[in-house]
C-alpha cells in the first residue's frame, strides 16, 4: 500500500489521540509513505504550540520535559523514511482551482493538489486522513481512503 499523509493523521499520531494508534498501524503497513513540505510546516506548528503549554506544565511540575522533545524526534525520524513532495508551482496551480466538493480550504486544498501530483506517478496512492473535510474531497477525487 502506498499512502499520502495528511497532517490531521500525522498529529493524530504524533499526539497520541485515539485515533493515532489506527494511523499508526496504516503507516506501519504502508510500502512507500509519501507527504507534503506543508504536512512537516502543520506539525511543527502545532508541536511549537504544544511546546509552550507543556513548558508551562513542566515548570508547574504538571509533567516532565521528555515528551515535549520527543514528539518533534518521533516525526523527524519517521519523515526520514518518507517520500516529501515539494510544494511546486504545478501544486500551487492545481491547489487555486475549484475541488469537489466545495468549499475546500486553502491548506486542504494544496494537500489535495499534492496527493494528485503524487498520484500522477504513483496511480495506486490512497489518501491517509482524518479530517471529513479531505476525506470527502478525497473520495470524490477516487482515492481510496485510509483509515478505512
Amino acid at each position: 500500500m502506498n499512502i499520502y499523509a495528511e497532517s490531521s493523521a500525522v498529529l493524530a499520531w504524533l499526539l497520541g489521540e485515539a485515533a493515532g494508534s489506527r494511523v499508526r498501524e496504516v503507516l506501519r503497513r504502508a510500502e512507500l509513505v509519501m507527504a507534503s513540505d506543508l504536512v512537516l510546516i502543520e506539525c511543527d506548528r502545532v508541536l511549537i504550540r504544544a511546546d509552550r503549554v507543556l513548558i508551562r506544565a513542566v515548570t508547574l511540575g504538571e509533567i516532565d520535559e521528555a515528551p515535549a522533545s520527543d514528539r518533534r524526534a518521533h516525526l523527524n525520524a519517521a519523515a526520514a523514511h518518507w517520500h516529501l513532495c515539494r510544494l511546486s508551482l504545478d501544486i500551487v496551480d492545481r491547489a487555486r482551482r475549484p475541488f469537489p466538493p466545495e468549499p475546500v480550504r486553502t491548506l486542504d486544498a494544496i494537500h489535495l493538489a499534492s496527493a494528485l501530483a503524487l498520484r500522477s506517478t504513483v496511480p495506486s496512492v490512497e489518501l491517509l486522513s482524518l479530517d471529513d473535510r479531505i476525506r470527502r474531497a478525497g473520495e470524490q477525487l477516487g482515492f481510496r481512503l485510509q483509515p478505512r
